[in-house]
């Protein structure tokens, strides 16, 4: 075992037999070339001797490192332990990639955290091999070099999108981190795809890449059964959706091809890429590590068969995923979006596009939502009371905070029980390992797998994947199997409580 934590002999097994799985994981680092690369590199397998092994680019990039041109070790899926560790790095990271440095630099990530600067300097260096500002300077890095690559845009605009501060720091970096100008990285690339760079005409198209396998189904069902008319769009196997964003508004087309997701986005400020990218990855889960997963979910099963690759579905926005589930408790998943369509007509914010309008913010529900809301008298004052704690600060959702104190914040909200806060906290946080064992639609799975919810040890840290096996089992046995094959709208009670 290594300083860092990683096994050295593992590691080079990987490498040696160029296994994918292991890509987002660590990067192989080669002392006599000063590149790194991602384990599964084409490149012949280094020497023992010359290599060692490290959990970030960042890490790489601090060691002297720059990365390889042919494999690109920055453009694959992110490292699926910031999902499955709930330390104070892991949830560090969570927030870098959604851009807090850029937006605050290091006194907001320190503070979301609950740290001073230098413990969180600290625990990062000692943890990842690099601080904050070093992370964050990766995934600069990471952004330039996407837009670079997939589009026209100009280096300056490229520069400002990516998060730098200046032209110079831009190409420093692009320099440093890939031993060319921004230029030539790009003149690379059309010289590779043999044609055009595309315009963009306001629209980025990317390739949102995923370990296999996926459950594509269970995806498209998710987002087809929950689409709320006005805010999102399910239509010929694609999800159209917007969203705010830090500093503005986006609109994300989403299909799930093999080994990617493609995403078109149209973004109103280019500086909310790196987190709109993020946040699209934490919705569909694509940094989970399938093959892990279904190992070890997989003996418990008795034999019987399990969907490979399914994923627990995230969340866009945090004030939304709490608002929208209190509105659909006790009620079934269509009415459910009735009533969030109500409100999003009367109080979601207008904008640009096939899907019109934002979900409202929490201060316009707060505002104005008694106007709006039916239903009984105490679940609307419910939401009415969560939407006045989000909008005042005094109840604080983000990835950046332990499952534990969520739960707790959650739980003190009137109106808000055990399954509602498992089932925001799992899906806010990627938490792996909560088990919806109230849900009545989980416990019909559990009975038609012979399963005792009592007695879950065996599957931690993988029981909110559990969770969505058992929901999809009893679900394809109610609606005839649309979950196992075309996606249909739902009208069973997801997420009733006993």
């Amino acid at each position: 075992m290594s300083a860092n934590g990683l096994d050295f002999e593992r590691c080079y097994r990987a490498v040696a037999t160029r296994d994918a799985r292991f890509d987002g994981h660590f990067v192989t680092a080669v002392r006599t070339t000063g590149i790194y690369c991602r384990p599964s590199c084409p490149a012949i397998t280094p020497k023992r001797s010359n290599v060692t092994f490290l959990p970030t680019a960042a890490a790489a990039q601090q060691g002297g490192f720059r990365a390889c041109r042919r494999c690109l070790p920055d453009a694959t899926p992110g490292s699926p332990l910031w999902n499955t560790r709930a330390d104070l790095a892991a949830r560090a990271m969570r927030l870098i990639a959604d851009g807090v440095i850029e937006r605050g630099g290091v006194p907001a990530l320190a503070g979301a955290l609950g740290y001073s600067q230098r413990q969180l300097t600290r625990v990062l260096t000692s943890e990842l091999g690099a601080g904050p500002l070093a992370l964050a300077r990766a995934h600069r890095a990471h952004t330039a070099r996407l837009l670079i690559q997939t589009t026209r845009m100009s280096m300056s605009d490229i520069a400002f999108a990516a998060g730098f501060a200046s032209i110079r720091q831009f190409n420093d970096t692009v320099r440093e981190v890939f031993a060319v100008s921004p230029t030539v990285l790009r003149e690379e690339s059309r010289r590779s795809r043999g044609d055009t760079l595309p315009a963009t005409n306001g629209m980025l198209t990317l390739r949102l890449p995923y370990r296999e396998p996926l459950d594509k189904p269970w995806l498209e069902w998710f987002l087809s059964s929950h689409a709320v008319p006005g805010i999102e769009q399910w239509e010929d196997g694609t999800y159209t959706r917007s969203l705010r964003t830090p500093h503005g508004h986006a609109t994300a087309r989403l299909s799930i091809q093999t080994g990617h997701v493609r995403a078109a986005l149209a973004l109103h400020d280019m500086r909310d890429l790196a987190p709109t990218v993020a946040r699209l990855r934490h919705l569909l889960d694509l940094d989970a590590d399938p093959i892990g997963i279904d190992e070890g979910l997989a003996n418990g099963f008795h034999g019987m068969p399990v969907s490979p690759g399914i994923r627990v579905p995230g969340c866009l926005d945090a004030e939304e995923l709490l608002l929208r589930t209190m509105i659909g408790q006790q009620i079934s998943v269509s009415a459910a979006a009735t009533h969030t369509a109500r409100l999003v007509e009367a109080l979601g914010e207008t904008v640009s596009g096939p899907v019109p309008r934002l979900f409202p913010s929490a201060e316009a529900i707060a505002d104005r939502g008694a106007e709006v809301l039916t239903g009984p008298t105490r679940r609307t004052t419910s939401i009415l009371s969560a939407a006045r704690a989000l909008a005042s600060g005094e109840l604080a959702l983000h990835a950046g905070r332990t499952a534990a104190d969520v739960r707790r914040d959650l739980l003190a909200l009137d109106g808000v029980g055990p399954w509602t806060a498992d089932y925001v906290t799992m899906r806010l946080l990627a938490d792996p390992d909560i088990l919806l064992h109230t849900d009545l639609v989980v416990r019909r799975g559990a009975t038609l797998l012979g399963i005792d919810l009592t007695e879950t040890a065996r599957w931690a840290p993988w029981r909110s994947y559990l969770s969505m096996h058992l929901w999809k089992r009893a679900l394809a046995e109610r609606t005839s199997g649309a979950v196992n094959g075309v996606a249909a709208r739902s009208v069973v009670k997801v997420g009733a409580q006993q």
